[in-house]
Parts: structure tokens; sequence; C-alpha cells
């Protein structure tokens, strides 16, 4: 009898956690509102945070990311992005390529999304230059439920039933979102604001649910103390305070960063939840990053350490990104003659 009822309370544990996972990725997209993913590195994954960020960094690059969110979750979080940009010769305007996907194997939940990303750069004066960006994506979502355990098929025998009378017939949902940005940088600072999901698409699979527009701003100052270059190759040894903030629906999130940086290594730490006036109070995380840049290579590594007791019963947020990158100096230095260069951004590569 014990052994019997030690069955059943591991099946209806079973299908709390599976239930939790439920209704919050479900809910994200059955509910009033839905919400997007978050980069705990914004700047290897520049594109997503404002589009104008296209063809800024390297003549031309592609960085893959991946995000592993609340690993002790039975199905964890996870979102992949494969991003490329690429600076046209005549250094005025650069095209983009930006895929997601996101998934989470206990509910069986996934979302892909692809678009394009255009910008165009302005040098204004010696100083200072402007970069506008827009892209276009599609998206596609779906939920199976082929692996989850309803209440209904929990019998008091302890014997999981294989039929449910759960409604599970949720078509996919197809969709289309547009965002637009611009930035404003000098070789010292960046001050950006972009708006994404302009058409604010419906997203439900049953009532109506719209992917609220989400604005963006984001800023930063780099401090150098020295540097040189060796051998065709830029060295630095720098620190860069940064700071961002993002509204979308009825959420809003700030968050303060600072990045040293002493070639090829950098190290920096991201504190969101910034208390704002009139808002409630959101969850503090604290992120810890670490970047090299080898040759071509950029390899950058994050962790989520959250400073709140549920998230830290969920476990911390892991992720990882790797790109390949190419910057011709000699080009750039041929160009600086004859005073075509445009600069390049000063914010953090990681």
């Amino acid at each position: 009898m014990r052994g019997l009822r030690q069955v059943q309370h591991a099946q209806r544990l079973r299908f709390r956690k599976r239930g939790l996972l439920l209704a919050v990725c479900v809910t994200g997209v059955t509910g009033a509102h839905a919400q997007d993913l978050y980069f705990a590195q914004p700047y290897a994954n520049r594109m997503q945070l404002n589009p104008a960020y296209a063809g800024l960094l390297d003549d031309y690059s592609v960085t893959l990311s991946y995000r592993n969110q609340f690993p002790t979750l039975a199905g964890t979080f996870q979102t992949s992005q494969l991003a490329a940009d690429y600076r046209f010769r005549d250094q005025r305007s650069a095209a983009g390529l930006l895929v997601n996907y996101d998934r989470t194997g206990g509910v069986g939940y996934t979302r892909f999304q692809a678009g394009g990303v255009y910008a165009y750069h302005l040098r204004l004066n010696e100083q200072l230059s402007l970069s506008g960006g827009a892209s276009v994506s599609y998206g596609l979502q779906r939920v199976s439920y082929g692996n989850l355990v309803f209440g209904d098929q929990l019998g008091d025998d302890g014997v999981e039933r294989e039929f449910s009378l759960e409604v599970a017939d949720y078509q996919p949902v197809h969709y289309v979102t547009g965002s637009v940005g611009g930035l404003l940088y000098g070789e010292r600072f960046w001050l950006g604001v972009a708006a994404h999901h302009l058409n604010q698409p419906d997203l439900a699979f049953v009532t109506q649910t719209t992917l609220p527009l989400r604005l963006n701003l984001q800023g930063g100052y780099k401090l150098y103390f020295a540097r040189t270059t060796e051998k065709q190759q830029d060295r630095e040894i720098s620190l860069a305070p940064t700071a961002g903030y993002t509204r979308q629906g009825g959420t809003q999130r700030a968050e303060a960063g600072l990045y040293f940086t002493t070639t090829p290594l950098t190290l920096g730490a991201v504190y969101r939840g910034l208390p704002l006036p009139g808002a409630t109070r959101p969850q503090q995380i604290l992120t810890a990053i670490a970047g090299v840049s080898v040759g071509s290579f950029r390899l950058g590594y994050s962790y989520d350490m959250s400073l709140s007791r549920f998230s830290n019963d969920l476990g911390g947020t892991h992720e990882i990104s790797l790109a390949l990158r190419e910057f011709d100096s000699l080009e750039a230095a041929w160009r600086r003659l004859k005073r075509r260069n445009y600069p390049i951004i000063p914010c953090p590569a990681f």
C-alpha cells in the first residue's frame, strides 16, 4: 500500500511539474500577451537588440548562440540563434540574416523565426556617425502534446492511462513581424533605440494573443587605457560601462553592465533588475560574461546567477556564443587615406 501511494505521489508531482511548464510556456502564447526571448550577451547578439548594428563591428561575421534556461526543470527552455551580417564595400550599407529557434522539451512548444536585416550608415562629421536599420521576419510556432500527462490520465491505481479528454488539436501559428532601430555613435560612446514588432502580430492558438511592441534603449561609453596596432591587429585595454532599458507590454527591465577588455580577453558583469519608479520590483539577476578573440574567431560564455529564491530553485542559465568574423585592416587603412572609412562602433563584442 505504501509503495502504491509513493507511485501515485510521484505521478502527481510529475503532472504538476509538467503543468508548471505548460503554464509558463503556453500562457505566454494563449494569454493576453506574449514575450520575447532575452540574451545575456546582448552585444554578441546585437542585431536581436537593434537592427542598426548590422555591419558596424566587422566587414562580415557569422555568429552562433545557444541559451539554456532553467536547466533543473524537466524540458528546459532552450534558444538557438544564427546571425550573419555583411558590410558592402561602399561602407554605407550592410545586410544581415537573423534566425531564432526556441523550444521547451517538456511541453513540446517550439517557435521558429527567420528574417532579413538592412542597415544604412552615415558619417555626420569627424566625431559622429549614425546608423539606421530595419528588419522583417517570418515566424512559426507550435505545441506538441505527445509528451504531456493531463490530470484525467492519472488513475487511483497508479496506472497512467493512454488517452485524455483534454482538447489538444491546436494548429501551428504563422506570423510576420517588423522592427526598426537607430544608433548614434562616436569613437568612445554609442546610444541606440529600437522598436520591435511594429505590427504587433497575433500569436494565439485559440484566443487573440498579440506580440506587443518591444521598445529597447541601449548605450555605453568606452574608456581606453591603451590602444596599439601590432601586425595589422588592433589591441586595447579598456573599460566600458553600459546601460539598457526594455519595455514590452506591461513589463519593464533595466540593466547596467561593466566590461573590461585587454586584447584578446573580455570580462563583463551585468546586473539586470534595477528598480524603476512606479514599476513592480523585477527579479534581480547578475550575469558574468567572459569572451576571447583568437584570429577570426570570438568565443563567449555567460552565466546568469539569480538573486531571487524562485529562480535559484530552477537553476541558472548558461549561454554560449561563437562568431567567425573578418575585418580587413589593410583595406580599412586605404579607405582611411581616401577619407572613405567609417568608424567601428566601440560597443563590446560579447
